[in-house]
């Protein structure tokens, strides 16, 4: 793990946001889903929910009810406090496949390391989650807690958490002003001041620099977990306005390694089975990236009978990738007879509007990157284009012609939103962003000529792109913390 320090706070607003700038909220968008603005060109087809929907019948917004729970305390909301008992059921399978946080817990327990920490925290909220929260609180923290993606919150896990006395902010389908709200409330609370931020994907502290600086600065500590939330990190140290102190977990070697590569690995294949049904053998499959994430991705589809192509635009990542035995080309080689699209780049606009345009009818689209920038959705929000709602996280794209793409959670984490990930892999994850954050609060005050072999061809970024994530065009391509 490395270590990230700016200077001196300078308080702007940080780029790129993976959702809604919270300053910046519309009347338009108070009112409008954040799945999917309603109009004459949507249509729903069907209701049929996947068994990790945590749907609820209940349309209302959970801001407009008052719930309590069995201690009648208050400080939550969560979809429905009543499913409670089911989430803690979850919680308790997920605590026996997680043996590296739970011998964590019991090891650190008596010695209270985060006594006094208060932590905010912005994940996913799911039962691999709640056994790291409640982990914390085990060490001797206080926790306030907000997702960090508005599709993949377990909504009985949520219930788990505020019965059992948390603050807890999240549901399954929130638009994004509610999004932001729920990190407010996180952030901004009655006799709290946080000390320690637990972020994935860096909104978090995105929204305390900019809207709460003074507070910012009395932070002890940022544990960032994603490739989006690093670079947030690192352009605002490269600018001199990171006054904290942050660890780059996503970099660890036990993070890269396993949660990246080997659950990615199987958990692609569960999005894709529970989200559209499909038979993989012989498939025709582009993977934009081959970062671990990309790796994993591309293991688990080559097993399965699948044909893959991967696009890169870092020459060692696409060597890589050629003497696995993948093909690397252009995305505009391929796009028009591919079956599958998985973007996995951290990067936006990977997949735009031209290349759906050119996608055969069928062609299933998805993101396993943690923001939802890889594929330019808002290009099909057209007034030419029908969507049809085929089931949960489902969405079929039509065009004038009849023909349809299939988009899994409108570009946002597929995994996380379709299925579910590997409790076991999680807990390595969990234990290393815990004993970050324990490191943090205790501690007292930086081959191309081989490629035609092969029959390469590199991706060349855009100058927007470049530009989005920090790079020269011409390279290098990673960070000197990268571990290829």
């Amino acid at each position: 793990m490395s270590s990230i320090q700016g200077m001196k706070a300078n308080i702007t607003a940080v780029s790129d946001s993976p959702v809604m700038d919270p300053g910046s909220v519309t009347k338009e968008t108070k009112t409008t889903s954040g799945a999917l603005k309603k109009s004459s060109r949507y249509r729903s087809r069907s209701l049929s929910a996947s068994s990790t929907d945590s749907f609820s019948s209940d349309e209302s917004s959970p801001r407009e009810k008052s719930q309590k729970n069995s201690s009648s305390f208050s400080d939550f909301c969560v979809r429905n406090i009543n499913q409670h008992a089911f989430g803690r059921r979850e919680i308790e399978i997920a605590e026996h496949e997680m043996p590296g946080i739970m011998a964590l817990r019991k090891r650190a327990c008596d010695d209270k390391p985060l006594k006094n920490a208060k932590i905010v925290g912005c994940t996913h909220i799911n039962a691999q989650t709640a056994v790291l929260i409640e982990t914390l609180v085990e060490l001797g923290a206080t926790i306030r807690w907000a997702a960090c993606n508005i599709y993949s919150t377990q909504n009985e896990v949520a219930a788990a958490l505020a019965e059992a006395g948390y603050a807890v902010f999240a549901w399954r389908g929130e638009t994004e002003e509610d999004f932001w709200w729920c990190i407010d409330k996180c952030v901004n609370a009655e006799n709290w001041q946080p000390n320690m931020i637990l972020d994935d994907g860096g909104d978090a502290t995105h929204l305390m620099l900019k809207k709460y600086p003074a507070m910012f600065k009395l932070v002890r500590g940022i544990v960032e977990e994603s490739v989006t939330g690093v670079h947030r990190l690192y352009q605002l140290s490269k600018a001199g306005k990171l006054s904290v102190p942050a660890m780059n977990v996503n970099d660890s070697v036990t993070k890269t390694k396993f949660d990246n590569l080997y659950s990615c690995r199987e958990s692609i294949i569960d999005s894709l089975k529970r989200s559209t049904d499909i038979m993989f053998g012989g498939k025709q499959v582009v993977i934009c990236g081959y970062g671990e994430v990309g790796k994993g991705c591309c293991q688990a589809l080559k097993g399965l009978g699948c044909i893959v192509y991967i696009t890169e635009i870092d020459p060692i990542c696409a060597l890589q990738a050629s003497m696995d035995g993948f093909r690397v080309v252009k995305l505009n080689e391929v796009i028009r007879n591919v079956d599958i699209v998985i973007t996995a780049t951290g990067n936006k606009n990977v997949v735009v509007r031209e290349h759906m345009d050119k996608m055969k009818s069928g062609c299933i689209v998805c993101n396993m990157g943690h923001s939802n920038t890889e594929i330019d959705v808002n290009s099909l929000r057209t007034p030419d284009l029908t969507w049809e709602k085929v089931r949960s996280q489902v969405d079929h794209i039509v065009w004038p012609d009849g023909k349809r793409i299939i988009l899994l959670a409108e570009g946002r984490l597929v995994n996380l939103s379709c299925s579910s990930v590997p409790s076991f892999v999680v807990s390595i994850t969990s234990a290393t962003q815990a004993l970050a954050l324990i490191e943090l609060f205790n501690a007292p005050a930086g081959p191309s000529l081989h490629l035609p072999t092969f029959d390469a061809h590199l991706t060349e970024l855009t100058d927007e792109q470049a530009k989005y994530m920090g790079l020269n065009k011409a390279g290098p391509f990673k960070p000197n913390y990268y571990r290829y």
